[in-house]
């Protein structure tokens, strides 16, 4: 039926006509309060975009570091580097400031936290060190650190876990005797 044109009730009417299906029950019920027919899309589905779009990519463009960032951080309530530099340029733009100036400021707002945080970040070192104590864990990690994080507990994994040891093990024993039966001649 996924050839023909048309609903569920005009496929069926049309099998039904052609002899090619016995009249279902549901039909009489569904011809007298046929389903609700809702409007599809003319051609292709537009994207969707937003004012700050524009501002995003020249920021990633001057800023190939902030990619890593999560777009979208479930547990966290603070906006991402790059659409707060948009949302600040969008600010500068309604106030009447041109847009080069805005880019400008907004370029230097973001240096200047992130040179903040850096900043803040070697004091607390400096402070653990005068106490005698280990430097805590940096509150402000890069991107790509904070990704590292995440995976470090897996490639611990990778040569502490037995089982996965054992896995490993078994992969460079297949592909030894792969090798050996190639060398004989018994392969491609």
């Amino acid at each position: 039926m996924s050839f023909m044109k048309g609903d569920l009730l005009m496929k069926t009417r049309k099998l039904v006509k052609g002899m090619a299906k016995a009249e279902p029950v549901w039909l009489k019920a569904m011809e007298q309060a046929p389903p609700a027919t809702f409007p599809r899309a003319e051609g292709k589905v537009q994207k969707i975009s937003l004012p700050e779009d524009v501002y995003i990519k020249k920021f990633f463009q001057k800023h190939p570091e902030s990619l890593y960032h999560d777009d979208i951080q479930i547990n966290g309530f603070e906006p991402v580097p790059a659409r707060l530099f948009a949302q600040r340029v969008l600010e500068f733009k309604e106030q009447g400031v041109n847009e080069e100036e805005a880019l400008q400021v907004a370029d230097m707002e973001y240096r200047a936290e992130k040179k903040m945080k850096k900043n803040a970040y070697s004091r607390l070192k400096e402070i653990a060190h005068l106490l005698g104590k280990s430097p805590p864990p940096n509150p402000y990690p890069s991107a790509i650190k904070k990704i590292q994080a995440k995976e470090r507990k897996y490639v611990r994994d990778r040569f502490y876990n037995p089982s996965i040891v054992k896995m490993v093990q078994v992969m460079k024993e297949e592909r030894a005797a792969e090798a050996q039966d190639r060398m004989r001649g018994g392969g491609w």
